[in-house]
């Protein structure tokens, strides 16, 4: 499946942004989705995922406050809202598609375990 994220740009610190990655199969809504983000120097790190129904969520750490994932699988879509955004969150971020699922316990979370990845978005928030 190939990926397109789009809808980054640059805001104030406290402004919002909706991320959106729209894919290309018809079997699209058979994948688990996520969101990564890999800032300057640093390693590519989770933000969100998001089961192949929308029935589960799963964030790290540091965003489940502030941003939200969901799909529409009739248009082939994951979004990521990003709410009070902080200079912190300035990074590429990127969609990705896997065939692992989700349980109670969480949804995959690293690097590997995704198969399909778009071609990112950059974020950029000043203070």
């Amino acid at each position: 499946v190939q990926l397109q994220a789009s809808g980054g740009g640059a805001v104030q610190a406290g402004g919002s942004l909706r991320l959106s990655c729209v894919g290309s199969r018809s079997t699209f809504s058979s994948y688990g989705l996520g969101w990564f983000r890999q800032a300057p120097g640093k390693e590519r790190e989770f933000v969100a995922a998001i089961s192949w129904s929308g029935g589960r969520t799963y964030y790290g750490d540091h965003e489940k406050d502030r941003f939200t994932i969901s799909r529409v699988n009739a248009k082939n879509t994951v979004y990521l809202q990003l709410n009070s955004l902080k200079p912190e969150d300035t990074a590429v971020y990127y969609c990705a598609a896997t065939t692992y699922g989700c349980s109670i316990n969480g949804c995959p979370v690293k690097v590997y375990d995704y198969d399909y990845w778009g071609q990112g978005t950059q974020v950029t928030v000043s203070s």
